[in-house]
């Protein structure tokens, strides 16, 4: 099991590659987050839409990096976590709070053509950085490059994963200075 941290003030976020942690994750009143989207599958030869996890055995979660230690240590004999570690730095991945939050306003909208990107198709593309600021993914801050004949905005969590937004019109999106 992997764990991905990303601070929010004082508090750190984590990924968790294990999902009977839920449960105890949500009885510890542990925010967490998985990213998810609708894909056919067939069953007894029928043709089913299901909502399955955009990547298998992810799960973002949101406490403080004590909290989670002493959760990790209680379930070491039963449920294996690890971190998602920094291979340069040698320490768990941390995510800012803001690039989390354009995540999941993208990623958390199931319903929409959300398009999940492997990180490295990214290395090709470099964009402007934007801020959408209409529709129903206002406030989402990311880059707007093209892919796939459309433009987008997408959202990258650096050597984790990417989603982008369906098209977006340009008049709804505003450059960034950085």
């Amino acid at each position: 099991m992997s764990l991905l941290p990303y601070h929010k003030g004082n508090k750190t976020k984590f990924t968790n590659l294990l999902f009977p942690l839920i449960p105890i994750l949500d009885a510890e009143n542990i925010e967490n987050f998985i990213p998810m989207r609708y894909e056919y599958i067939m069953k007894s030869g029928k043709r089913v839409r299901k909502l399955l996890p955009a990547i298998h055995n992810l799960v973002f979660v949101y406490s403080t990096r004590k909290r989670i230690d002493t959760l990790k240590d209680r379930l070491e004999s039963s449920m294996p976590i690890r971190f998602i570690m920094n291979r340069e730095h040698c320490r768990p991945v941390v995510i800012p709070e803001s690039q989390m939050r354009s995540f999941i306003l993208v990623a958390g909208n199931c319903d929409e053509a959300v398009l999940y990107v492997e990180p490295a198709e990214l290395h090709l593309v470099k964009g402007q950085k934007v801020r959408i600021t209409g529709g129903v993914f206002e406030g989402v801050i990311g880059e707007f490059v093209r892919i796939r004949h459309d433009r987008r905005v997408v959202v990258n969590i650096e050597g984790v994963m990417a989603v982008a937004t369906t098209f977006i019109p340009p008049s709804l999106v505003e450059p960034i200075k950085e």
